[in-house]
């Protein structure tokens, strides 16, 4: 009875260590996988990212992102981004909720048709305008 009480135990124990330590492999190479690191890339990212304090050595060049919203006009200076502009499609219902005027490494905006919403997010890639992520998102009756 001892022995098989012993067994439990180590058993037990065993299984504990093996799900802890599952748990932390899992968590630290899926955070590495999405580039997020073990606190998430908004914590980071907001601590290490710093606004250029002297104007950017590159070129600026301006760019727009546009669709059915409306327009987004980001400059690259660098790899610093700046929201120009953010022109919506008022014909067709369209606002700006808000956009970034930056610098920053990446700026958003979001425009609303009470509808719909879009959600732009451009960065400068080797100096370029580039529209990274676009969400769309069904707005509720509320």
């Amino acid at each position: 009875m001892r022995r098989r009480m012993l067994l439990i135990g180590l058993w037990a124990a065993t299984t504990a260590v093996a799900v802890l330590v599952g748990v932390f492999a899992v968590s630290t190479v899926g955070a590495t996988i999405r580039d997020r690191g073990p606190v998430g890339d908004e914590v980071q990212r907001n601590d290490t990212v710093k606004p250029p304090t002297t104007a950017p050595d590159g070129p600026a060049v301006e760019d727009e992102v546009a669709g059915e919203w409306g327009a987004f006009v980001v400059e690259c200076r660098d790899t610093w981004a700046y929201g120009i502009a953010a022109r919506p499609d008022r014909s067709a219902g369209w606002r700006v909720v808000s956009w970034e005027k930056g610098p920053d490494d990446d700026v958003d905006a979001v425009f609303s048709d009470g509808r719909n919403s879009v959600d732009l997010e451009v960065f400068c890639n080797r100096g370029r305008p580039t529209l990274a992520e676009l969400e769309r998102n069904t707005l509720g009756d509320d």
